[in-house]
């Protein structure tokens, strides 16, 4: 059985310890990102060039988490994972390959483009069989509920066939809920409560088999995680990274979510643009294991890149400050 499976078999049954706790490495964002998903070329002072890092570093990015072997889930495109499967990166790791099963509307990230003006829309560029042939058995699903009738409806059927599709296809997923891309007329403050009652409405009507096998969803604050994680004891929720931020915004929405309910971490830019993603994920290792406190691990972190000779982005005392308005 793969570590993942092991973790959620103990988190399914209630013995889970904090070592249980999944951690996601989030590299599908060339399906949103496009040509900047690498993240830009850092300079020798520690300044961004103003090129980007090239798809094959990307790869090289990917292969070296796998390597270090701390993640349970590399989270890819299909093209990704694909060029991962015929080098053999996943041969002789224990980390579980899932592919972007969908590129809704919502995370077309193009470069002077308008698309996230407008309200989501369901889209899907990946054959689930397809990916399932290449050795691909789990995937992420994703949709955005944006308190428009039309607009949601269109959501849910994509998602019936979506279901219908994984099925067929022998693919396991889990399920990635955005917060809406566009105003709601719903006050910010309502918005984990708008989620967490689309997740609840979406997955009653599934039976067992057909729900995903956890959550990815924004940490709406503590009250919101609480009210989610506790309804349903079967539904594990898993907390999305969102934006880079600081080092303290990465350690402390690990901390913030892993004691509000949440067992999985679905981290993306936190990881890749940070200065040493190696050194991070080690770090949010130690803090969802309760060997450090989130400042402990940040203090930790810059001490690894002084010991490396990697300049920081930020200085100690600014890398120590949580700006993540939902973190305060």
């Amino acid at each position: 059985m793969a570590r993942l499976d092991e973790k959620l078999s103990r988190i399914g049954a209630g013995t889970d310890s904090p070592s249980d706790f999944i951690i996601a490495d989030a590299k599908d964002g060339d399906m949103g990102f496009a040509t900047t998903a690498p993240g830009p070329r850092i300079g020798t002072d520690g300044k961004p060039t103003g090129s980007y890092k090239t798809l094959n570093e990307y790869l090289d990015q990917m292969r070296a988490i796998i390597s270090q072997d701390l993640v349970d889930i590399m989270l890819t495109s299909v093209s990704c994972f694909e060029r991962l499967m015929e080098d053999g990166s996943f041969a002789r790791s224990q980390i579980t390959p899932a592919i972007r099963a969908n590129d809704t509307t919502d995370i077309w990230n193009n470069r002077h483009a308008n698309y996230l003006k407008a309200p989501s829309r369901p889209f899907r560029t990946a054959n689930l069989a397809h990916a399932r042939r290449l050795g691909c058995d789990l995937c992420l699903y994703s949709m955005t509920f944006v308190n428009d009738l039309d607009a949601d409806l269109a959501t849910m059927e994509a998602f019936g066939e979506f279901r219908t599709d994984a099925e067929a296809a022998g693919m396991r997923y889990f399920l990635e809920v955005f917060n809406p891309n566009v105003e709601t007329g719903i006050a910010p403050e309502d918005i984990g409560y708008f989620v967490n009652d689309g997740i609840v409405r979406a997955l009653a009507g599934l039976s067992q088999a057909e729900r995903p096998l956890f959550l990815k969803i924004a940490f709406n604050g503590a009250a919101a995680m609480e009210e989610l994680c506790s309804y349903d004891d079967k539904l594990i929720a898993g907390v999305l990274g969102g934006s880079a931020g600081t080092s303290a915004d990465t350690f402390t929405l690990l901390h913030q979510a892993a004691t509000h309910g949440a067992k999985v971490a679905l981290f993306g830019r936190k990881i890749n643009l940070s200065e040493s993603p190696l050194d991070v994920v080690a770090m949010m290792r130690k803090v969802v294991e309760r060997e450090l406190t989130p400042p402990e691990a940040v203090r930790t972190y810059h001490a690894a890149l002084t010991e490396k000779n990697i300049p920081p982005f930020r200085s100690l005392e600014e890398d120590l400050k949580v700006t993540e308005s939902v973190l305060l």
